[in-house]
C-alpha cells in the first residue's frame, strides 16, 4: 500500500508525519495524544507506531499538511464548480487536535480527532498562496497582500502588535507592494514561537520592458494626459511614451483621442496595452484602426532606444550623480523600471527627489553599459566587453539588485564576451 508515495508532510514543531501517494491515499503515524493525526483515534492511543491509512479525509486534492505541537492543518484544493469561471481553484483549510492551545481556528471549546473544516469568510474569494504552522499558531498568505492569522500569541508570534490569542482567523493588512501588484515571490515560515514572512512583486517571474510599461500604464499617479471613451470614462496615459510610440507627431495623438472617443473602456484599454507593448493580440478591427498612427512594426525595445538617444535635455528630468559626472535620465523611465532598481532609486519611486547619488564603484564605461540597458534590456553592439567589465558589473548587478530581470544583464555580458572571443 506504500507504493508511489508522492509527498511527505510534517511540521516545524510536529511529532507526527503524513505520507500521501499518487492515488490521494493518506497515511500517518506518530504522537497523537491531542488527536493531531486526525485518525479519529482516542487518547488511549496516544502514540501510533505504524503507518495507518486514513479512512475519512476531506474531499478534494491534498495540497499540504503541516503539524504543530498539538494540532495539524490541512490545505485542500477543489476545482471550481463553474467551468466557465476564470478563477483559481477553491482552497479550504481543515484542522484537528487540541482546542485549548488555540491552533484549530474554530472558536470551539472541544478537541477534534479528525480533520474538520475551518469555516471563515476571510477565505472566500481569496487566492491562497501559502501557509505555515508553528508550535501553536498559524499564518496564511493570500495573493492580494493579506495575512490571515490565528492561534497562540503569547510571544507576539502572530504579528498583531499585542499578545492576545486568536481562537478564530483574523486578517492583518500587509504593506501594499508598489504598483499595487499581487504577490508573486513569497516565503512564509512559522518557528516554535516566532514567524517570518517575505514577499515581492509579481515579476512573472522575470520582468521585461513590455511588462514594466504595462505596469506604468496602470500607475495613474504619474500620468499626464487624458482620453475620454464613448461613455465619457477617463483613461490616463503618459505623454513621453505616446510621443515616441506615435512617431513624435502631435496630430497622431489627436487621432488617437478621436478613436478612443468612439470606443468602450474595454476596447480602449486594449488599444493602450498595444501602444505600451508589442501586443497586437486584439480585435483585428481595432488593430486596423490604430496601426496607421503608431509604429506597429517597431519593437518596444527600439522605441525605448529612441527615447534614450534623443538629445532633448528638457525631457530628461532626473539626475544620477556620480563621482566624475552627472547622468541625466527620464524620471518616468526610472519609475517604470524602479521595481528592478529599488535599492538605488527609492527616492524616485516615492517621488521625493529629482536627484540621487550613485555610490557604486562602477567605472564610467560600465555605468554607460548599465545606463543603456535600463532603457533597452540590451547591450550596445559596438561595446567591447572585457573581463574587467564583467568583474565590475558582476558586483554592480548585486548592488542594483538586477538578478530578477529578463534578459539578465550578466547573461548578456557573458554571451557577448564569449561571442567576441570566438570571433
Amino acid at each position: 500500500m506504500m507504493k508511489n508515495i508522492s509527498k511527505i508532510f510534517s511540521g516545524n514543531s510536529s511529532d507526527c508525519i503524513f505520507l500521501l501517494n499518487s492515488n490521494q491515499e493518506l497515511f500517518g503515524c506518530g504522537y497523537n495524544y491531542h488527536g493531531q493525526l486526525g485518525l479519529q483515534k482516542s487518547k488511549t492511543e496516544a502514540k501510533v507506531y505504524k503507518l495507518t491509512k486514513f479512512k475519512n479525509i476531506p474531499k478534494g486534492k491534498i495540497i499540504d499538511i503541516q503539524g504543530g505541537f498539538n494540532h495539524s492543518i490541512m490545505l485542500i484544493e477543489n476545482e471550481n464548480e463553474d467551468e466557465d469561471e476564470d478563477e483559481n481553484p477553491k482552497r479550504k483549510f481543515y484542522s484537528c487536535g487540541d482546542w485549548r492551545y488555540n491552533g484549530l481556528g474554530k472558536g470551539e471549546d472541544e478537541d477534534t480527532n479528525e480533520f474538520t473544516e475551518i469555516k471563515s469568510s476571510l477565505f472566500e474569494n481569496e487566492n491562497i498562496l501559502d501557509f505555515s504552522v508553528g508550535n501553536e499558531h498559524n499564518l496564511i498568505l493570500t495573493s492580494n497582500s493579506k495575512l490571515i492569522i490565528f492561534g497562540n500569541n503569547e510571544h507576539g508570534q502572530l504579528g498583531t502588535g499585542d499578545t492576545n490569542n486568536q481562537l478564530i482567523p483574523i486578517q492583518i493588512e500587509l504593506p501594499k507592494l508598489r504598483f499595487n501588484e499581487n504577490i508573486y515571490n513569497y516565503h512564509l515560515s512559522c518557528g516554535f514561537n516566532k514567524s517570518f514572512l517575505y514577499y515581492s512583486p509579481s515579476l512573472s517571474p522575470f520582468s521585461n520592458l513590455e511588462e514594466d510599461l504595462i505596469k506604468l500604464f496602470r500607475r495613474k499617479e504619474f500620468c499626464d494626459i487624458s482620453f475620454k471613451t464613448e461613455n465619457r470614462e477617463i483613461i490616463e496615459a503618459h505623454k513621453l511614451i505616446l510621443k515616441y510610440r506615435l512617431n513624435q507627431n502631435q496630430n497622431q495623438i489627436e487621432k488617437l483621442k478621436e478613436i478612443i472617443s468612439k470606443k468602450s473602456i474595454k476596447e480602449s484599454n486594449q488599444i493602450f496595452e498595444m501602444i505600451y507593448s508589442n501586443n497586437s493580440k486584439i480585435n483585428p478591427k481595432l488593430y486596423s484602426e490604430i496601426k496607421e498612427i503608431i509604429n506597429s512594426n517597431e519593437k518596444i525595445e527600439e522605441t525605448m532606444k529612441r527615447i534614450y538617444l534623443n538629445e532633448n535635455e528638457n525631457e530628461k528630468d532626473f539626475i544620477i550623480e556620480r563621482k566624475e559626472k552627472q547622468y541625466k535620465f527620464h524620471k518616468l523611465i526610472l519609475i517604470m523600471r524602479s521595481e528592478l532598481y529599488r535599492g538605488m532609486f527609492l527616492s524616485v519611486t516615492e517621488d521625493k527627489s529629482n536627484k540621487v547619488t550613485d555610490y557604486s564603484e562602477l567605472s564610467n564605461k560600465s555605468f554607460q553599459i548599465f545606463e543603456y540597458w535600463i532603457y533597452s534590456n540590451q547591450i550596445k553592439d559596438e561595446i567591447q566587453i572585457t573581463q574587467e567589465i564583467i568583474d565590475e558589473l558582476e558586483t554592480g548587478i548585486d548592488y542594483f539588485q538586477l538578478n530578477q530581470t529578463n534578459p539578465n544583464l550578466f547573461d548578456l555580458l557573458i554571451n557577448k564576451f564569449n561571442n567576441q572571443n570566438q570571433n
